[in-house]
């Protein structure tokens, strides 16, 4: 019965995919009045999630950073909808990244890659960095998510981050991907978006971050050095409506010379860098510090 939906939601939405930018930004400012001052999404949450990472704002402040975020927020849904018809060549202009020579140097030494970044600016359109890179035909160039709980969403959102032939690998089974590309001789660049909160059970490593303890996510890290991977961090910065910058910065390419947990640190210190230059271009909604570090000692 879902899968009867899927024809109808893409029509619905390529059709929303079809208008320009203008309009879709004046249907978006629209969301934003229901969003906000009507259905009043998770607003205790992000109001709680500002105030905490930013003390020393004043209610005004962090007022005003809040009503970016969720015009932002509403931006990125109808920014997402366009990648259902977005050509390549706009593409390029309203994600641009710089530093990629970077990556397709270690991908022509055949090098494995995690590229790491956030929930920042529009992470879906990063996608479009296979149209950056000229990848020979045994090189996967792909992203990790996290399989969505209603399969209708689930099954669009895969459909939309295809959209410039990355590949999608499930997180739950990455590593064993991972392991067959390499038994099969192929090389990769994958993304991984890893700053979201760890299971109850997976809470081994805390650090600062935002003016808070916080859990961390290690498995990227494991994952890079067992496959003996390049780290690099994606730092996306809101240009301006519609328009992002993606510069590459180099994390690691001999993750032997480092310690337990330095590469996962390194990710959530320029994170941070990230999110000070422009708070509103983060997902505020997650409810990220849900664990406490008192209450899992």
């Amino acid at each position: 019965m879902n899968k009867l939906l899927d024809p109808i939601i893409y029509v619905l939405t390529f059709l929303l995919a079809l208008l320009p930018f203008r309009l879709l930004y004046f249907l978006s400012d629209l969301l934003y009045y229901i969003i906000y001052y009507i259905v009043r999404y998770r607003r205790k949450l992000v109001r709680k999630n500002l105030s905490n990472a930013f003390p020393e704002k004043t209610k005004k402040e962090i007022l005003i950073i809040e009503r970016a975020f969720y015009h932002h927020f509403c931006d990125y849904f109808f920014e997402t909808l366009k990648l259902l018809n977005i050509s390549d060549s706009r593409m390029k202009r309203h994600f641009v990244f710089k530093n990629e020579d970077l990556l397709q140097y270690f991908l022509k030494e055949s090098r494995p890659v995690v590229l790491l970044l956030g929930h920042y600016g529009n992470w879906e359109w990063v996608t479009s960095i296979t149209l950056w890179l000229k990848a020979d035909k045994d090189t996967i160039i792909g992203q990790i998510y996290r399989p969505l709980k209603s399969k209708v969403a689930d099954r669009f959102f895969l459909r939309l981050r295809k959209r410039f032939h990355s590949v999608g690998f499930d997180k739950y089974t990455v590593y064993k991907d991972i392991v067959k590309m390499r038994k099969a001789g192929r090389n990769w660049l994958l993304g991984f978006m890893s700053d979201q909160k760890p299971s109850s059970g997976n809470l081994q490593h805390w650090m600062q971050f935002l003016n808070q303890e916080t859990p961390v996510l290690t498995g990227t890290e494991k994952i890079a050095r067992h496959t003996n991977a390049v780290v690099c961090y994606l730092d996306i910065t809101c240009v301006k409506r519609s328009f992002y910058e993606g510069k590459v910065k180099l994390i690691s390419d001999n993750l032997a010379e480092t310690t337990d947990f330095e590469i996962t640190e390194k990710y959530m210190q320029y994170l941070e860098k990230t999110i000070l230059r422009n708070p509103a271009g983060y997902l505020w909604t997650h409810n990220r510090w849900k664990f406490k570090k008192t209450e899992s000692q």
